[in-house]
């Protein structure tokens, strides 16, 4: 009887014996493998975020509505109009997101290295308020997010005393939680009303970065390709004279390098019908692809791995001019212009780009 019993025991120890060998013999990740994981994971919660967040809340509310559980989209809809006008006031920006961790993981997939990736030629002084012009566009302005947006590269220790904020699609602050996500960063519409709030009734030390080029610019985003739309761009400049607020020029070396994209030619109805539809919806339908999730030699939607520099210039002082005219607006317009051609010649060569390559400006 008591072979009977011990018998099973043992077999039962040396299974579990043999299980833990076999456990132990497996390799486990390293930890740059760990790191490279969060990365990949940090950078796929924003694309997803930018892209899905927005419209998935909306489709789920609207479900809501014709459930037991109607009350809930009740109850947001209601805190969206009593709140409608907090985006173009400032927003709502939450410190402790700029300070999320995730963000550290996020700037080193590219990597956005930390003071290296966002570099000072000039002090920003808080006794001022700025536009800083951010280009290029590329697909997601991945480059403006990581440095003004969530402070994993120094930007509060690199200009101190100054609140960077950045623009967006208005039509992104109607979108249902996904205002809630954009106004905690730090991002506000680019509407003239956003804008004058932060240049003029939010003190001063505000530096409100505008992609200048916007959504018709991620249309010709390619890698290699440094062409701006930027001569007939003179709103931005208006509004600084109107406000006193200095231009700072800014580039992202690297941006256009995230991704691939299909770029029609000009006069293509394929590009007829992209040019139709960002006039009509505020965006470009781009068809673009990057890297895949499993494997950085499949196809996928995440941005390609990529050393981004963003080098912030000199700022273009600026005086106040409540009704300036088209002479002087053209005049500052033109400052800026050289000002950003300036600062991408002297910087093109240091962040991987060949001392023939120019930047177009159209």
């Amino acid at each position: 009887m008591f072979k009977r019993f011990l018998t099973p025991w043992c077999c039962s120890r040396a299974s579990l014996h043999a299980a833990l060998h076999t456990l132990l013999a497996v390799p486990w990740p390293s930890q740059r493998d760990v790191r490279s994981w969060l990365q990949l994971l940090a950078v796929l919660q924003w694309v997803l975020s930018f892209l899905l967040l927005g419209p998935v809340t909306l489709v789920l509310l609207i479900y809501l509505v014709f459930t037991r559980f109607w009350p809930i989209s009740a109850l947001y809809l209601s805190w969206v109009i009593l709140d409608w006008d907090t985006p173009d006031r400032g927003g709502r920006r939450l410190p402790c997101l700029r300070r999320w961790s995730v963000w550290r993981h996020f700037r080193d997939y590219f990597p956005v290295k930390v003071w290296s990736g966002l570099v000072k030629t000039h002090d920003l002084l808080p006794g001022h308020n700025y536009i800083i012009g951010s280009h290029p566009h590329g697909i997601l302005c991945v480059g403006a997010f990581c440095n003004f947006i969530t402070g994993s590269t120094g930007f509060s220790e690199l200009f101190p005393g100054i609140r960077p904020f950045l623009t967006t699609l208005a039509g992104n602050f109607r979108l249902p939680l996904f205002r809630e996500y954009l106004m905690s960063g730090g991002l506000c519409p680019v509407t003239r009303r956003a804008i004058g709030h932060l240049l003029s009734k939010n003190g001063t030390g505000n530096a409100v970065a505008i992609v200048i080029g916007g959504a018709a610019e991620s249309l010709s985003c390619s890698p290699g390709v440094t062409t701006l739309i930027l001569k007939n761009r003179k709103g931005f400049v208006r509004m600084a004279l109107q406000h006193g607020a200095f231009l700072v020029p800014s580039f992202s070396f690297g941006e256009n390098e995230l991704f691939r994209q299909v770029v029609f030619e000009e006069g293509s109805w394929m590009r007829a019908v992209q040019q139709r539809f960002q006039k009509m919806m505020g965006f470009a339908p781009c068809v673009f692809y990057g890297r895949g999730l499993t494997s950085v030699r499949s196809r996928g939607f995440l941005p390609y791995a990529r050393p981004i520099t963003t080098v912030v210039g000199e700022p273009v002082t600026v005086p106040k001019i409540e009704e300036p005219s088209s002479e002087v607006v053209d005049l500052y317009h033109a400052m800026y212009v050289r000002s950003l051609l300036k600062l991408f010649n002297d910087n093109k060569t240091k962040y991987g780009l060949s001392e023939g390559d120019e930047l177009r400006i159209v």
